[in-house]
């Protein structure tokens, strides 16, 4: 835990922006892979979709996907790395490619009482807030590329990380800025458990 509470800083979403298909991915700042000085999480998780029609949520189970994200914590910075697939028969393509990849990179400043984001990600830039134990996060930005016909523009991801319980859960709220006002599209409703470097005493499964 103290390895952890040291090393604690910028990324997930975890991220998570599963309703975008980015036509290109960035490329991360530095080509040093930094293996060992980092604190990493790797999640595993699930998310259910819900569709804003005639003001209220519904379910849209089309569009769930299970996903994993690796999420390199270093100083004041995290960078993950984010693949999620769709698993519906019915899924219609729209929102891009079953399967997609994401990479986001997120850095932290202390301001005040709480830590000021900055976020780059293969979706867009934005900003956000964290409290200093990065136990609740808000991102949110404008999605690169996007028609002005499209139902969205911009993404907002409110995370909760429950170390405790080895658990995160997060939504990913989708809308359209106009005029100042918000208009949701859809959002989706994450749950990812964690996994950390550890060691085995036996084989894990046995045939």
């Amino acid at each position: 835990m103290k390895k952890l509470k040291f090393h604690l800083a910028v990324v997930s979403l975890v991220f998570f922006c599963a309703c975008s298909s980015p036509e290109k991915a960035i490329v991360p700042l530095s080509t040093d892979p930094q293996f060992e000085d980092t604190y990493t999480i790797i999640w595993n998780g699930i998310s259910n979709a819900y569709r804003y029609t005639d003001g209220n949520w519904k379910r849209d189970e089309t569009y769930d996907y299970v996903f994993n994200v690796t999420q390199k914590r270093y100083q004041q910075q995290w960078k993950s790395i984010k693949s999620l697939h769709r698993l519906h028969p019915e899924y219609d393509g729209k929102a891009g490619a079953r399967s997609q990849t994401m990479y986001f990179e997120i850095n932290y400043a202390l301001a005040g009482s709480k830590l000021a984001v900055n976020l780059f990600s293969s979706l867009g830039k934005g900003k956000g807030f964290s409290d200093r134990e990065f136990r609740k996060q808000t991102l949110d930005f404008e999605v690169e590329g996007m028609s002005s016909f499209a139902p969205y523009d911009h993404i907002r991801i409110d995370q909760t990380y429950k170390y405790e319980e080895g658990l995160l859960e997060e939504t990913v709220f989708l809308y359209k800025l106009k005029d100042g006002k918000e208009i949701p599209f859809m959002k989706n409703e994450e749950k990812a458990y964690f996994y950390v470097k550890g060691k085995l005493e036996h084989a894990p499964t046995i045939l």
